[in-house]
């Protein structure tokens, strides 16, 4: 069997979405999967013109027993009549809805809405990372339930707690792109209002919005906070599996998250969590493994925050309950088989009327 994969940007990018891509890539490769990684431009989802253009042209090469799996990152930007004009069986993989991701003009959210609901009408079928995004498809872009896969990311089995010394102070762990939707700023106005008790802070994640990092930088500075907080910026797996198992709690003042891989690892190393209530991380993170307060909320933030730094029982039972919840994680073996064996070329294909 082969299948095309087509990601926009650079596939070994250290993001959630990335090493999801890139993990389900490898593992469908091993489960004897032949893929043709097609990498187009990095200026999806609002695509340059040329990108869209070569994007669309190697859709429209590719045979018509080849199905095509294309990242929901480009497929919901995508010029829907060039869509229609694709032979091969086309596949969806979405992280989450892009007209969810903040700070978008209303008017720009409702037409990128449109479009990718248009586009998802043309998939075979569709595959997300969490039970939330198929809701959202069911509810809001017309895809119907039988058309969705939930196909979780993978983790490696829970690591042994203990192995490395716990961070003195305790280290508060952030881990996300430098970007509006993480919440950083939120993490960085609780923080300050904290700095009564004994802790230090890392926020770890890769410049992906333009002046994001001298924003924060900005901020740490305003807030007074340079002597405790560190901006780690992009950092090697190595690196972060130290800071991962260093940590005392693992943080994160989210906006919204399509499933979020990074709640996934915390837990793989028994980290009790502070987020938010928001997009898939309830149902990630569960009720005992941490504790959710509203989003852009950072009094809320900062009082979880107390409460776990502050109550040694009440962190060790989030750590256990963190710990346990990281055993019924997927494993991309299995993530790669629910893929494939959707990606049957004799399935016949929608109507592109």
């Amino acid at each position: 069997m082969k299948i095309a994969f087509a990601v926009p940007g650079d596939i070994t990018t250290l993001t959630g979405g990335y090493i999801y891509d890139l993990r389900l890539m490898d593992s469908l490769i091993a489960s004897g999967v032949t893929v043709q990684h097609m990498a187009w431009g990095d200026s999806f989802p609002d695509a340059r013109t040329q990108d869209a253009a070569a994007a669309l042209a190697q859709l429209h090469a590719l045979p018509e027993d080849q199905p095509a799996l294309i990242d929901g990152l480009a497929y919901g930007a995508l010029d829907t009549a060039g869509l229609r004009l694709v032979r091969a069986p086309l596949f969806a993989l979405v992280h989450h809805p892009l007209a969810l991701e903040p700070g978008l003009d209303p008017a720009q959210a409702r037409a990128m809405a449109l479009r990718e609901r248009d586009n998802l009408s043309l998939a075979r079928h569709v595959f997300v990372t969490s039970p939330h995004t198929a809701g959202l498809l069911i509810r809001d872009f017309g895809v119907g339930p039988e058309r969705i896969t939930v196909v979780r990311p993978g983790f490696a089995p829970p690591v042994a707690v203990g192995t490395l010394a716990p961070a003195d102070p305790p280290l508060i762990l952030s881990v996300g792109i430098l970007a509006r939707r993480k919440g950083h700023d939120i993490l960085l106005q609780a923080l300050a209002q904290i700095t009564d008790l004994d802790w230090q802070a890392d926020i770890v994640g890769r410049d992906h919005e333009p002046g994001m990092t001298a924003h924060l930088a900005a901020m740490i500075g305003d807030l007074h906070l340079g002597a405790r907080v560190r901006l780690s910026g992009e950092v090697t797996r190595e690196a972060l599996a130290a800071r991962y198992g260093r940590a005392t709690v693992f943080a994160l003042a989210t906006r919204y998250e399509g499933y979020g891989i990074v709640f996934g690892e915390a837990m793989g190393h028994g980290l009790p969590i502070v987020s938010t209530r928001v997009g898939a991380v309830p149902e990630t993170v569960g009720e005992q493994a941490g504790l959710l307060v509203p989003p852009e909320d950072p009094a809320a933030f900062a009082g979880a925050l107390r409460r776990l730094l502050g109550d040694s029982a009440l962190r060790g039972a989030c750590a256990r309950a963190s710990l346990q919840a990281a055993t019924s994680l997927a494993d991309w073996a299995g993530s790669a088989r629910l893929v494939r064996d959707r990606m049957v070329p004799e399935m016949p294909t929608p109507g592109r009327g």
